[in-house]
């Protein structure tokens, strides 16, 4: 957790305009509510912090409990806005057995308009919500 201290120094910084938005890390934020078991449409997702310059984002997801199963994702072009939307692209949707709960990891990589990777990010949260 950062300090009271390093937060205002950090703040005072950007405010003189000598750190861009560039220079904290990107984010990816989703949840699993409302979402149905099996569905092979994509959660909404909200970035934040994304590189100027991105062009693509990748989106890969992860169970945990079963990290070779082929979930895969999708890539998407990046515009700029944060807001990704439910169902942008179509990928193999979290589907514990019944009764178990599994922690699925989502990775976002942000890629400029050479294909090289100028971000990644994850986010984690357990599916089916209790």
């Amino acid at each position: 957790m950062l300090s009271r201290a390093l937060i205002s120094s950090i703040t005072g910084i950007a405010a003189l305009g000598i750190l861009s938005s560039d220079a904290f890390a990107m984010s990816v934020k989703f949840s699993w509510k409302g979402y149905q078991p099996c569905s092979s449409s994509s959660p909404a997702f909200i970035v934040s912090e994304v590189p100027t310059g991105t062009v693509q984002l990748a989106f890969k997801m992860v169970d945990k409990a079963v990290p070779t199963y082929p979930h895969g994702g999708g890539i998407i072009a990046y515009t700029g806005n944060s807001e990704i939307p439910a169902g942008v692209f179509s990928y193999k949707g979290p589907c514990p057995p019944k009764g178990q709960q599994h922690t699925y990891e989502w990775t976002v990589q942000a890629f400029d308009r050479n294909g090289n990777v100028v971000a990644s990010t994850t986010a984690v949260d357990k599916f089916p919500l209790h």
